[in-house]
């Protein structure tokens, strides 16, 4: 009869014993939760695709920043802070900007419901991984850069998304893109005026457009 090996079995029981978490599945209903919910979208686009997209953006920011304008900033980290950035949503739904933004009152309010939604989500992550966790959903973990280009990369977002509307005929947007042209004059930062300067025309184009040689 073979030894048993007692730190392997002890090290299975103990993790059979640990408590079962839902932070995975509840992260897995980002794609249930869809963005412009009061608006008609010739596409619609749910929390988790426009979470990679942002993720997508804040890294290519972070990367011009170190590249040309003497940052250093970790792209790897700031995009998976993207990632995060809209979480709390599987607990609080996407609330309509023109709602959220209303007015000062219901702006803060939000913010406060906002930061229990977070506060509930690390409290449900395995508590092995839970300060990991806490460090990427958590604001106070972010500083003050990695909150402006993650933001930053929000709101470039919200109006490609607007361009892609409009491009394919859907005047919904019109007034949505006048809106985040004014937002985004208070994020002039030169990594930013580049992405725009570089990137963001494509998005105008149909796909024989932008396929060509």
């Amino acid at each position: 009869m073979g030894s048993v090996n007692f730190s392997v079995l002890i090290r299975k029981v103990n993790m059979k014993s640990s408590t079962q978490s839902h932070f995975f599945a509840h992260l897995a209903r980002m794609k249930l939760i869809q963005r412009w919910p009061l608006m008609r979208n010739i596409h619609s686009e749910n929390v988790q695709e426009h979470s990679l997209q942002v993720a997508m953006v804040a890294h290519a920011l972070a990367l011009i920043k170190n590249r040309f304008y003497n940052g250093d900033v970790d792209p790897y980290r700031i995009a998976t802070i993207a990632m995060f950035h809209d979480v709390s949503e599987v607990l609080t739904g996407d609330l309509p900007n023109p709602v959220k933004y209303f007015n000062n009152a219901i702006k803060n309010e939000y913010k406060k419901i906002e930061k229990a939604a977070e506060e509930k989500l690390v409290a449900m992550a395995p508590e092995e991984f839970r300060e990991d966790y806490a460090q990427l959903i958590d604001h106070k973990y972010h500083s003050d850069e990695e909150a402006f280009l993650v933001k930053a990369a929000d709101v470039i977002c919200a109006y490609l998304k607007t361009l892609e509307e409009l491009s394919a005929g859907n005047q919904e947007f019109k007034l949505a893109k006048k809106r985040l042209d004014k937002t985004l004059q208070d994020y002039q930062s030169p990594e930013i005026s580049y992405f725009m300067e570089k990137y963001v025309d494509s998005f105008n184009l149909s796909l024989d457009e932008i396929t060509q040689e």
